[in-house]
């Protein structure tokens, strides 16, 4: 007889494993040719999505039902290095994971439901949700992730798809260029995570959250690094939190990812993937506790993306960019909320935000028909005269872009024509020795 906790390990299981197969089934067919309806196609999700959220609840009741604080699905370690670092792939179920699971099952089926009908008889419906249910199954991985390596498996599938679904669009340039930057600046955000991953790894000699973070339950774990590595640590993932959540300096990308189908601005940048910073710190809270210059700099990072996002908002000339930054207004007051250490406040507002925002994202192609028409041309110019400077670093965006461009992508585009005019002169060589070795034994042969 099944007890309660091979159920809860089942339905835990289940919760990973739902989106897994989805990807699984409609990649697998994309790749042999199999072309799928849209019928079939739709069922396929409908029917994965209600199985993964029934899942997630099935797992909360029998924690309600038991008074269990967590449950833990454990798959053991994967690689193994030495007795002293291993990696391991485990979820876990508790206050914060679960919140946050049902919000990406509850929120994505919806957005699936619009996408359906959105996307109809258009040439990429099977990409788009083989994207979708890539990004579903990042999403359930990284909000339950035990381990800092299962988390940075899934913060890398919602990266992927979301710059491939940025570019989604790309037979015109300015979706594909959009979805490289979107890329270049995860890969910063990226970077950081690793180092991060890499420096607790090194002090702990494996990455399991509950000897990194303290063996408390969330939010009142203690972890006890020494300072200097609190502020390091903490640190670097307050940069990947800061490039995944689009905050400053990296909230240049935010409206370039507008360039996306409606659903997934919508989904992504509206209401999950610009959230999944504030996750990370929320989960990685104990190290920020650890350090109070941190939380001082978490709270100043936040305030600072709230002000600028809410003057950015002000000269949008497209509703969409306007959302943009109206959602990353309240993404800043959310990690200052973190930083000051307001754990479940921050939660339930990152709740409730994430779903009041994809609801406006979805609205917003039929509000437009429907609004009045406004002067907008009128408003900027009125604006442009009164405040003139103000203006044009808002309709710059802080120049941010112009901050990144020179600071990262010119000297790693510079570095990167080095490498590959030092390959090519390398090559170029090998190639000359070669041929005079050859030319020089055809001679022999030919005088032998």
């Amino acid at each position: 007889m099944t007890t309660r906790g091979e159920l809860a390990w089942l339905s835990g299981f289940a919760v990973i494993a739902s989106p897994c197969g989805l990807a699984f089934v409609l990649g697998a067919g994309s790749l042999v040719g199999a072309r799928l309806s849209e019928s079939t196609i739709a069922r396929l999700v409908k029917w994965s999505t209600l199985a993964g959220l029934g899942a997630t609840l099935l797992v909360l009741a029998i924690m309600l039902g038991t008074g269990e604080r967590r449950v833990v699905v454990d798959l053991g370690d994967w690689v193994t290095i030495s007795r002293d670092y291993h990696f391991a792939l485990k979820f876990v179920f508790d206050r914060l994971s679960v919140p946050f699971a049902l919000l990406a099952y509850t929120l994505a089926g919806a957005i699936a439901a619009f996408a359906r009908r959105y996307l109809h008889r258009e040439p990429g419906f099977n990409r788009f949700f083989t994207l979708y249910a890539l990004f579903l199954l990042g999403m359930t991985t990284t909000s339950l992730a035990g381990t800092i390596e299962t988390l940075f498996a899934g913060w890398e599938l919602v990266g992927l798809s979301s710059a491939l679904l940025v570019g989604f669009s790309h037979e015109r340039a300015a979706p594909a260029r959009s979805a490289l930057w979107v890329w270049c600046v995860y890969r910063v955000s990226d970077a950081a995570l690793v180092l991060a991953a890499a420096a607790l790894h090194h002090s702990a000699g494996g990455g399991d959250f509950d000897e990194l973070l303290g063996s408390g339950l969330w939010p009142h774990a203690r972890a006890l690094p020494p300072l200097d590595q609190a502020h390091a640590v903490g640190a670097l993932l307050l940069i990947a939190a800061a490039g995944k959540s689009a905050l400053i300096p990296f909230s240049g990308w935010l409206p370039r990812a507008m360039e996306g189908p409606t659903p997934s601005s919508a989904v992504f940048y509206g209401a999950l993937s610009v959230h999944l910073g504030v996750f990370l710190l929320l989960r990685v809270s104990p190290i920020l506790d650890a350090s109070p210059a941190l939380c001082a700099a978490t709270v100043a990072l936040g305030l600072a993306t709230a002000l600028f996002a809410h003057l950015a908002r002000g000269v949008q000339t497209d509703v969409k960019s306007a959302l943009s930054f109206a959602s990353l207004t309240q993404v800043g007051l959310i990690t200052a909320e973190v930083g000051l250490g307001c754990r479940y406040v921050a939660l339930v507002h990152l709740l409730a935000h994430a779903a009041l925002r994809a609801m406006q994202f979805l609205r917003a192609p039929s509000m437009l028909r429907e609004a009045a028409p406004r002067p907008v041309a009128t408003d900027l110019a009125r604006l442009a005269r009164s405040r003139s400077s103000l203006y044009r670093f808002l309709m710059e965006r802080g120049y941010l872009d112009l901050f990144l461009l020179e600071l990262f992508v010119r000297p790693f585009l510079a570095a990167a024509r080095g490498c590959d005019a030092l390959e090519r002169r390398w090559t170029s060589w090998l190639a000359g020795a070669v041929a005079t070795s050859d030319a020089a034994a055809a001679s022999i042969e030919e005088f032998t």
